[in-house]
């Protein structure tokens, strides 16, 4: 791909997923340019493929967060992000009681040591321009887990500190830090879990799930200077599902 000349760059993590493509569009719209991760060639494919009216202003590489290889060459260049956007996140939803004890420790290791490494030399980067912004896409699930969502809201809720630290740590020398906190969302599995789950909407105050466009416009708006206040703080976007007692609501 052709170079991002002055235009501002970003790192986006776990590029593949429909929320992630949603946002490189728009933010190559708005003039940004972003670099999107994926883990195998058909991830490549699929990126390719969503931005195919933007030729030269995005680039991929491959990244997994499970893979240290692959965290070294995503780091051999001098590689300077203006702000990263986190959807990277392993899939192992499971009983803990029922769990394989190597799961575990791969999914940890995984989602959380190699994400802390990832996020300190994105940080360092940064800390060089004096300037940056890390925005992570949690879940409502680090707040509400459902059977089966342990390990998922456990890696969720490290990740969610290891940012907010770090817009404490490092807000005073330019680089703020926020935590998004989605509800149900249509895209991806959480899609299919609606498709399979109809009446759990109802639980939802807004009586709907959130379009992935909507997503999309609120981290654009989080990576404004309007919004460089809101750091090391974590913002709810679930149609209000968090803030009452769990239980179908009756209209």
């Amino acid at each position: 791909m052709n170079g991002s000349g002055e235009r501002p760059k970003g790192l986006i993590l776990g590029g593949t997923c429909e929320l992630a493509l949603v946002l490189a569009s728009k933010l190559i719209e708005k003039g940004f340019f972003p670099v999107l991760t994926w883990r195998d060639p058909e991830g490549r494919g699929k990126i390719d493929a969503s931005l195919a009216n933007f030729p030269g202003h995005y680039e991929t590489i491959r990244f997994n967060l499970g893979d240290p290889l692959s965290l070294e060459t995503l780091f051999a260049k001098d590689f300077c992000y203006n702000f990263l956007v986190d959807f990277a996140q392993g899939d192992y939803e499971t009983l803990i009681a029922a769990a394989d004890e190597d799961r575990i420790r791969a999914y940890f290791s995984e989602n959380v040591a190699a994400r802390a490494i990832l996020l300190k030399r994105v940080a360092r980067g940064m800390l060089r321009m004096k300037r940056g912004r890390l925005i992570y896409v949690s879940s409502s699930a680090a707040e509400r887990p459902a059977p089966g969502q342990g390990f998922y809201a456990a890696a969720k809720l490290a990740a969610e500190t290891l940012y907010r630290s770090c817009g404490l740590e490092l807000a005073g020398k330019g680089v703020t830090s926020v935590i998004l906190r989605a509800g149900y969302v249509q895209a991806g599995r959480s899609r299919a879990f609606l498709e399979a789950n109809p009446e759990i909407i109802r639980q939802v105050p807004l009586q709907r799930a959130l379009e992935a466009e909507e997503v999309a416009e609120t981290i654009l708006f989080l990576l404004s200077p309007a919004a460089v206040g809101i750091n090391a703080t974590i913002l709810t976007l679930d149609g209000g599902l968090s803030a009452g007692k769990t239980g179908i609501m009756k209209h």
